[in-house]
């Protein structure tokens, strides 16, 4: 996927991060800008999960 094409997902789906997700900052999600890598990261260090599970979850939104 194409940077221009991830941080416009991103935008989209920010919203939905921030509710699914609420213990990251608005602060945090802003950072990320489509950074899947990053976000994947942050999953790991709040909510103990796997990178594969926050992709999985992360894919889940966008369906």
């Amino acid at each position: 996927m194409n940077t221009d094409i991830a941080k416009g997902k991103w935008t989209q789906l920010t919203g939905k991060v921030k509710e699914k997700w609420g213990k990251l900052t608005d602060d945090e999600v802003e950072q990320m800008e489509g950074k899947f890598e990053v976000f994947y990261g942050k999953m790991q260090e709040r909510y103990g999960m796997s990178r594969e599970k926050a992709r999985r979850e992360f894919d889940a939104l966008q369906a």
